[in-house]
């Protein structure tokens, strides 16, 4: 019994260190890049995001949640943004989001190096390691709070979440690269 009371307790003291951030819509865009028939590399990026992240850098724990809205896919290209959003691709009257929940971080040292979590996207949730190339927290002069960024990497097979429009003239694999910033919640 006092075992137990004793690793409730620390984990309490656990919880009560861990800071939660707010994702920042303006400085956080999910990238993607897949081959186009073997002639180039199509990029397109989403441009509304959300989410939060909680994490205690002492404990060297963390959790996230991040929302990409679908429907704002940006190619730089009208047509395709719009076949992009259509059926056979993103779905998005049926799939309006893509989520990505990371439940486990992992540090080399005090540095945050990986995310280890789940991706759901057309309904499907598969497993997913985002590489943490960049990540830095700051106090922030205007804001007089706590901003956290980072650049995180990840490769996938969208075919593996249902998206198989034009295989195999385009190759399934999809890079993925997303800048974020997030902001301590007050």
């Amino acid at each position: 019994m006092k075992t137990t009371l004793l690793l409730a307790l620390l984990a309490l003291a656990g919880a009560a260190n861990a800071t939660t951030y707010n994702i920042d819509p303006h400085h956080t865009y999910p990238s993607f890049e897949a081959d186009h028939k073997g002639m180039s590399l199509w990029r397109g990026k989403f441009n509304n995001t959300s989410g939060t992240v909680t994490m205690d850098r002492a404990a060297r724990t963390g959790s996230m949640e991040i929302v990409i809205d679908t429907a704002s896919i940006d190619f730089g290209h009208d047509k395709m943004n719009a076949h992009a959003m259509a059926d056979d691709i993103f779905n998005v009257a049926k799939f309006p989001t893509a989520t990505f929940k990371g439940k486990s971080f992992k540090f080399d040292g005090d540095k945050l190096v990986a995310v280890d979590g789940e991706l759901t996207l057309l309904g499907v949730t598969k497993p997913l390691q985002l590489q943490v190339n960049r990540f830095k927290c700051v106090q922030d002069a205007r804001l007089k709070r706590e901003v956290c960024g980072a650049d995180a990497s990840a490769e996938f097979k969208r075919t593996d979440f249902g998206m198989n429009f034009g295989i195999p003239a385009f190759a399934p694999e999809v890079k993925l690269a997303i800048q974020v910033e997030a902001i301590a919640a007050q």
